[in-house]
């Protein structure tokens, strides 16, 4: 983000800082989300993140006028802001819509929900943490290689990936036999150019690293509440296939 920051001031570009994983986060000693190196920062809270609200996130800014822009637009375009309508009135009741905003606001329920877990959020990042450590632990000696971590930064630990080293056959075969084992296993991500829309705009192309990641990579299961045993079971399991 650093590097990003510094191009924009040298191009004058935003940044809009897509952070849907890393609630919890921290990237140069800040908690992720604080915007020094963007002018806007996205969490999600989509079912499968760290903390849910059900659907949906939130945007993070250090701009007021940012900030406006987007109360405005969350909610229809509808101001009571004196400062904002055209037509004064003294009536409480009196609004306008300045301007095509839509219907984008979380309601009071989701928010209730999201708060609860907001406060809870170090704790689940913390075991996150030890299940990764102790995943790392587990995998040195096997044919899988655990992502790097950079000592700049610590994850929120959204999601346990590791690439397989024999490549795509065996990652497949650990795949399904991970499945037929009850273990949620997954494959994040194909690569996006891949994907028809997007053959139908540019044509077939070709990004051979991406790809040769894309071939490799399996996850496990990660969360907060998953038990040690459970833990040993899956780890076992993955040994006994790559093996």
């Amino acid at each position: 983000m650093k590097e990003i920051y510094a191009l924009s001031r040298q191009y004058g570009f935003k940044i809009i800082e897509d952070a849907a994983h890393a609630i919890g986060a921290s990237y140069q000693n800040e908690l992720v989300g604080n915007c020094r190196y963007s002018d806007i920062t996205v969490f999600s809270f989509h079912p499968v993140k760290i903390i849910t609200t059900g659907e949906g996130g939130v945007a993070m800014t250090n701009s007021s006028q940012l900030a406006e822009k987007m109360k405005l637009l969350r909610s229809h375009g509808i101001t009571k802001d004196l400062n904002k309508i055209h037509e004064k009135s003294n009536d409480h009741w009196y609004y306008e819509q300045v301007e095509l905003g839509f219907n984008y606001r979380m309601t009071d329920i989701q928010a209730a929900l999201g708060i609860s877990q907001l406060n809870r959020l170090d704790q689940y990042v913390l075991r996150r943490t030890e299940i990764v450590e102790w995943y790392d632990e587990r995998f040195k000696d096997v044919a899988v290689d655990p992502l790097i971590k950079k000592s700049s930064r610590t994850s929120a630990h959204h999601l346990y990936i590791v690439r397989v080293k024999k490549g795509s056959q065996l990652r497949d075969k650990l795949y399904r036999s991970l499945i037929d084992n009850g273990i949620g296993a997954n494959v994040h991500y194909i690569p996006v150019y891949q994907q028809f829309f997007f053959k139908e705009l540019f044509g077939d192309k070709k990004c051979s690293l991406a790809e040769e990641y894309y071939a490799k990579t399996i996850t496990l299961p990660l969360n907060h509440v998953i038990n040690d045993s459970e833990l040993e079971f899956i780890v076992n399991k993955v040994i006994d296939i790559v093996k």
